[in-house]
C-alpha cells in the first residue's frame, strides 16, 4: 500500500514523502497521509486503543479527504489501520459527544465525506474492524481483508441507537437480514462470514493483504476516472435522470471514448485525463 512513509495530515508537509521512520510516530491518536504514485493512504494511527477514533481523528477526516479529492494526481484512496487492526471503533472517552448528537455527530458526517468522495476508496483490513471502524469501512467503495480479521457492530451491547444514515448504507451493502443479525446480536463474525455476506469483496493471507491492494489499486488507477466518478454516482443513487444525462454528455464533450477506443485498437494504455472539479 505504498512504501513512502507517513507524513502528519495536520502538518503543512502532509504530502511530502520522508525518510524511513520520519513522520510515522504512531504514539498519538492522529490519522496520516501517504502518497506513493496515484494513490494516497489514510492511515489510522491509535494503537494504545487498536486504533479507535477520537473525536479529533473524527473532525480531521473531512478536512484531509477535503485536500485530497481535488488533487489531480490521486487517482485512488486507501484506507486502513496501523499494526494489526484497522479501527475498534470510537474511541469510548469520546462518546458522550458523538451521542448527544445523534445523526449529525462528527462520526456521521466524517463518514457521508468518505461515502461522497469522488475518486475510488479501499478498505485495507487487519484485524478488528468493529463500530465505527465498520461504519468506516462500509462507506468506502471496497473492501479487502485479511485472514483473521473480525466485524462488529456493538451498539445493542452498549444501548445506543446506530446513526440512521450508517444502518441504512449497512443494509444496502450486505442485506436487511444479515444487517439487523449484525444490529440485534451486537456479535463479532469471522472473516469468511463477513466475505459469505458480502461485508467484505475479498479475503487475502495477511502477508498478501498489501501486494493486493497495491495491485488492485494500480489497475482502477489506469482506468476512466470519469467512467468511475460516474458508476459512484449511480451505484450509490446519487444521480437522478438530469445528472445521467449530463454524464453521458460528459463522454464526448471530454474525448475519454475516443481516447479509450483508440487506446484499445492501438494496443496501448489509455491516458484519461478527465479528472472531477468543484463544478462537476
Amino acid at each position: 500500500m505504498g512504501a513512502a512513509a507517513a507524513a502528519d495530515a495536520d502538518g503543512p508537509d502532509w504530502r511530502r514523502r520522508t525518510g524511513d521512520g520520519e513522520g510515522t510516530d504512531v504514539s498519538d491518536a492522529k490519522l496520516t497521509v501517504e502518497v506513493t504514485g496515484p494513490v494516497a493512504t489514510v492511515v489510522i494511527h491509535n494503537p494504545a486503543r487498536r486504533n479507535a477514533m477520537t473525536v479529533a481523528m473524527w473532525r480531521q477526516l473531512p478536512e484531509l479527504l477535503d485536500r485530497l479529492e481535488p488533487d489531480p494526481d490521486v487517482r485512488a484512496l486507501v484506507l486502513t489501520g496501523a499494526g494489526d487492526a484497522f479501527c475498534a471503533g470510537a474511541d469510548l472517552g469520546d462518546l458522550a459527544e458523538l451521542l448527544d448528537a445523534g445523526d449529525t455527530s462528527i462520526a456521521v458526517a466524517a463518514e457521508e465525506r468518505l461515502a461522497r468522495f469522488a475518486k475510488p476508496t479501499v478498505a485495507a483490513i487487519r484485524g478488528a474492524c468493529v463500530g465505527g471502524g465498520t461504519q468506516l469501512a462500509v462507506a468506502c467503495d471496497l473492501r479487502i481483508a485479511a485472514d483473521g480479521a473480525r466485524f462488529g457492530v456493538p451498539p445493542a451491547r452498549l444501548g445506543l441507537v446506530y446513526p440512521a444514515p450508517t444502518t441504512r448504507r449497512l443494509a444496502q451493502l450486505v442485506g436487511p437480514s444479515a444487517a439487523k443479525h449484525l444490529l440485534f446480536t451486537a456479535e463479532l463474525i469471522d472473516v469468511e462470514r463477513a466475505l459469505r455476506i458480502g461485508l467484505v469483496d475479498e479475503v487475502l493471507p495477511s502477508d498478501r493483504l498489501a501486494a493486493r491492494v497495491d495491485e488492485l489499486t494500480a489497475t482502477i488507477a489506469q482506468r476512466s476516472p470519469l467512467t468511475i466518478a460516474a458508476a459512484k454516482e449511480i451505484v450509490d443513487d446519487r444521480a437522478g435522470p438530469a445528472r445521467i444525462a449530463w454524464w453521458h454528455r460528459r463522454v464526448s464533450a471530454t474525448g475519454e471514448a475516443r481516447e479509450g477506443v483508440a487506446a484499445y485498437a492501438e494496443r496501448r494504455t489509455p491516458h484519461f485525463a478527465w479528472q472531477p472539479s468543484a463544478g462537476d
